[in-house]
C-alpha cells in the first residue's frame, strides 16, 4: 500500500498529537463538521459524541447536505450491505464539499482499514480506540504532504470503556452504558470490531443520566453492544451487585425523567432479578427487544447462541404475563449457513407461537474472519431473499395486529421534534398536502401521528388512539390530543 501514499500508525505508539487543537488549525475561520452514522443506536450515540469532541474545539456542526470541512463517516459491519454503503457516502460527501477532509471510523474501519483506505477521497481511517481522538489525529494528518493515514491498534488493546450519548435532542437520548462482547457467535464480527465486553460504572451512568434529565430530555434509552452483560464482562471489575438490574434500580431511584427504556437484551441475560427490578420501576416502559436469530434449535446451535427455542418462548410468555400491554420485538436472521427449508419452516412456525409485536429480519451475509464464513452448504442468495420477504411480510402483519389492539384507548405519547406533511391524493391523482403533522411514541412503542401542535413538540401528552395508519412499511395509529 505504500505506493498509494498510505501511512500506518499504531495508536499510542508512533503518533504524537496535541491536546489543544482548534477548528482554525484546519481552515481559516470556523470549520464545519458533519457526521453520518450507519447501523445501530449505539453507533448513533458514538457518532454524536464524536461530533461533540469537534464542537468542544470550536467546530460548527452542520447537516450532511450543507457542506462541511470535515466529514465523519461512522460505519457498521454487521452486513455486507453496510460495508458497500460506506464508499457511496464518501462520494456523496465530496459532492457536497469537494475539498473536505473525509474520516472513516466505526466497526468497518477496525475490521478492514486498508480496504477503506482505497476509497478515493478518504483522508483518515481510525480504529476503535482512535475514533475518540479525531480532532488531534486530523491535525497530525494535515502535516503529511499526501496520502491516507491509518490509525489502528489490535482490538485486544481496546480495554477502556468510553462514555457516549446522543446530544441535542431533548425528546429522546441514547445513553451508552456498555461496549464490546464476550460471546463469539459464529456469524458475528462485533467482538472483532469492538473488543471485549466492558461497562461504565454505576455512579457514572447515574450522573450522566441526571445530566440528560436536567437538560430537559424526556426519555433515556440505555444502549450497549450486549446490554444484558452490563458490569459482568471480561473488561469489568465484576463487583458484587454490579449488574443491569442494579442499574435499573439506581436510575429509577435517582434520575427524575419521564421514561427510561432498555434497548436490546439477550434472552439468556434477561434474568429474574432484572424482571423484578423492571416490575418495581414504572419509569421503565413495557417495551423489550430480545434477539432470537432463529426458531430452529439446530440453527441456534450452529450459531453458538446460548439458549434454546423453549428458553426463548418461556421468557416471552413470562414477560407478556408480567407487563400489561408489553411490546415484544425480536431479530431473526434468514439464510444462515446450511439453513434448510425445513429449518426455516420451523422458524416460521415458532414465530407464530410467540407473543411478538414486531420483527426485524436480516439476511445472512458471510463476514470475513467469522467461523461460519466458509461453511457449507451455502443457501442461494435468491432463497435468502425469499425467506427475508416471507418473514418481513409476517412481521408487518403481526405489527398491524398488535397496534390495532390499542385503537380506542388513551395513552401518553411523547412527541418528537420533527414535523411531517400529510399527503393526500387530489381528484386528478396528483399529490397535495394537508398541513403539518407530528409523530411520537407511546410507552410501549406504538407510533402515533397527530395534527401538529407546537406546544406539545418534545413533550408527553394524553392522546386518544384512533384508526390504523400505514405508509409503506410504517405502521401507526392516528391520534387526537386530549389536552
Amino acid at each position: 500500500m505504500e505506493d498509494q501514499g498510505l501511512s500506518l500508525d499504531l495508536l499510542g505508539q508512533d503518533l504524537e498529537i496535541s491536546s489543544n487543537v482548534k477548528a482554525t488549525d484546519l481552515k481559516a475561520g470556523k470549520a464545519k463538521v458533519a457526521v453520518y452514522t450507519l447501523g445501530c443506536k449505539l453507533n448513533y450515540a458514538d457518532g454524536l459524541s464524536i461530533r461533540k469532541t469537534f464542537e468542544d474545539r470550536g467546530y460548527e456542526p452542520v447537516d450532511f447536505e450543507q457542506g462541511a470541512d470535515v466529514y465523519i463517516i461512522n460505519t457498521c459491519s454487521v452486513t455486507e450491505k453496510a460495508d458497500r454503503k460506506c464508499a457511496r457516502i464518501v462520494r456523496q460527501a465530496l459532492k457536497h464539499s469537494p475539498q473536505a477532509k473525509v474520516v472513516v471510523v466505526g466497526c468497518y474501519a477496525q475490521l478492514q482499514p486498508e480496504q477503506i483506505a482505497r476509497i478515493p477521497g478518504v483522508h483518515l481511517v481510525a480504529g476503535t480506540d482512535a475514533k475518540w481522538k479525531l480532532p488531534e489525529l486530523l491535525q497530525a494528518q494535515s502535516l503529511q504532504t499526501s496520502g491516507v493515514k491509518l490509525v489502528h491498534a489490535p482490538i485486544h488493546e481496546a480495554k477502556q470503556f468510553v462514555p457516549a450519548q446522543s446530544w441535542g435532542d431533548r425528546t429522546r437520548a441514547f445513553l451508552k452504558v456498555q461496549d464490546g462482547c464476550d460471546f463469539p457467535c459464529t456469524y458475528c464480527t462485533i467482538p472483532m470490531a469492538r473488543g471485549m465486553a466492558r461497562s461504565d460504572t454505576l455512579d457514572s451512568v447515574v450522573v450522566r443520566a441526571q445530566y440528560l434529565a436536567n437538560d430537559g430530555v424526556e426519555e433515556i434509552v440505555l444502549t450497549g453492544v450486549n446490554l444484558g452483560d452490563f458490569g459482568r464482562g471480561k473488561g469489568d471489575d465484576r463487583r458484587q451487585g454490579h449488574s443491569l438490574a442494579a442499574l435499573v434500580r439506581r436510575l429509577h431511584n435517582e434520575v427524575q425523567v419521564e421514561r427510561l427504556r432498555l434497548s436490546s437484551v439477550e434472552p439468556n441475560l434477561f434474568e429474574d432479578d432484572l424482571i423484578a427490578a423492571l416490575q418495581d420501576s414504572p419509569r421503565f416502559v413495557p417495551h423489550f427487544h430480545i434477539p432470537l436469530q432463529s426458531g430452529s434449535d439446530a440453527v441456534l446451535r450452529r450459531m453458538r447462541r446460548r439458549y434454546t427455542t423453549e428458553d426463548y418462548r418461556r421468557l416471552l410468555l413470562r414477560l407478556a404475563d408480567t407487563f400489561e400491554g408489553v411490546c415484544l420485538g425480536a431479530d431473526v436472521m434468514v439464510g444462515f449457513a446450511g439453513e434448510s427449508e425445513s429449518e426455516f419452516l420451523k422458524c416460521y412456525e415458532f414465530l407464530e407461537s410467540l407473543p411478538l409485536a414486531y420483527l426485524h429480519v436480516f439476511t445472512y451475509s458471510e463476514r470475513p474472519g467469522t467461523l461460519a464464513a466458509d461453511w457449507k452448504p451455502v443457501v442461494p442468495v435468491h432463497e435468502r431473499l425469499e425467506r427475508n420477504h416471507a418473514l418481513t411480510e409476517w412481521g408487518l402483519e403481526r405489527h398491524k395486529s398488535f397496534v390495532t389492539g390499542f385503537s380506542g384507548r388513551v395513552a401518553n405519547v411523547l412527541f418528537e421534534q420533527e414535523t411531517y406533511t400529510e399527503p393526500e391524493l387530489s381528484g386528478l391523482g396528483s399529490v397535495q398536502t394537508r398541513g403539518l403533522r407530528m409523530r411520537g411514541y407511546t410507552p410501549n412503542y406504538i407510533r402515533v401521528e397527530c395534527a401538529y401542535d407546537p406546544q406539545w413538540v418534545g413533550a408527553s401528552v394524553p392522546v386518544h388512539l384512533g384508526s390504523l395508519l400505514c405508509r409503506e412499511s410504517e405502521v401507526m395509529l392516528q391520534g387526537t390530543i386530549l389536552n
